[in-house]
């Protein structure tokens, strides 16, 4: 596996994620499958059903990433734009997909209505695309490039990631370990900053919060090196301890 860093951006897209009424779940799933793929999410940003401002990220995000993954917008309703977005922002035309045609044919042929207007516009793709399998629902994710295209409903990404699932060149897997202390990250701070420098194959994240009653903070120790992961979280647990700080595994 190589020592690069490999990285991805999420573009979350949709007026209702923006409005509060959904809450977004696909951050947290993508972001965890990314790093068994050995590939970090480096960056998310969440962006109306404007195709302006879809244009706008997927261009910035996809040159600076190696992957970048949408959720979201990919639907049979006026305001899935997504794919158009995509498309505009690459400079290729939209057309039917008659892989995807074929799919949703088959999946509307005992439903209501069948295929119409409205779900045929789940088979359309930017010239060129591949198909991401979708087992839920019969309408497929879209690959072209480096850029995903995945449903925004929580259950229907998790298929299409894992249909995804060791097709994406990576690094080695991120692995964490995790330690907590009811104490204030202020009075730790001078020991978190040493351990770090003294380890610069791990990175450390220090997350406080203020539970029955009292302050305290988790400490998440990140690496591609378990050797080096295994130093650097015995050595903050002795700078804790020895400062008088009772380290906890697995955090509080």
């Amino acid at each position: 596996m190589s020592e690069r860093i490999w990285t991805a951006a999420l573009v979350v897209i949709g007026d209702e994620i923006l409005s509060g009424r959904t809450h977004d779940r696909n951050i947290a799933q993508v972001a965890e499958w990314l790093q068994v793929q050995g590939i970090r999410l480096a960056e998310v940003r969440v962006v109306a059903d404007e195709q302006d401002r879809i244009v706008e990220a997927v261009n910035i995000l996809r040159e600076r990433n190696d992957y970048l993954f949408t959720t979201g917008g990919i639907g049979p309703t006026h305001d899935d734009i997504t794919v158009d977005a995509v498309a505009a922002a690459l400079g290729l035309e939209v057309v039917v997909h008659p892989e995807a045609r074929a799919l949703l044919e088959k999946y509307y042929a005992d439903k209501p209505g069948g295929l119409t207007e409205d779900r045929l516009r789940m088979a359309r793709v930017p010239a060129g695309a591949q198909l991401i399998p979708n087992r839920m629902s019969g309408a497929p994710g879209i690959k072209i490039g480096n850029i995903h295209l995945m449903a925004g409903v929580p259950h229907i990404t998790a298929g299409m990631l894992d249909a995804l699932t060791g097709t994406l060149e990576g690094g080695a897997p991120l692995k964490a370990e995790t330690m907590g202390c009811w104490t204030a990250e202020s009075e730790v701070a001078g020991i978190l900053r040493a351990v770090a420098k003294a380890h610069e194959a791990c990175q450390i994240g220090s997350y406080p919060f203020f539970r029955e009653g009292k302050v305290g903070a988790n400490f998440v120790i990140r690496s591609t090196d378990a050797a080096a992961l295994a130093d650097c979280a015995k050595d903050l647990r002795d700078a804790l301890e020895e400062a008088g700080h009772s380290a906890i595994a697995g955090g509080i």
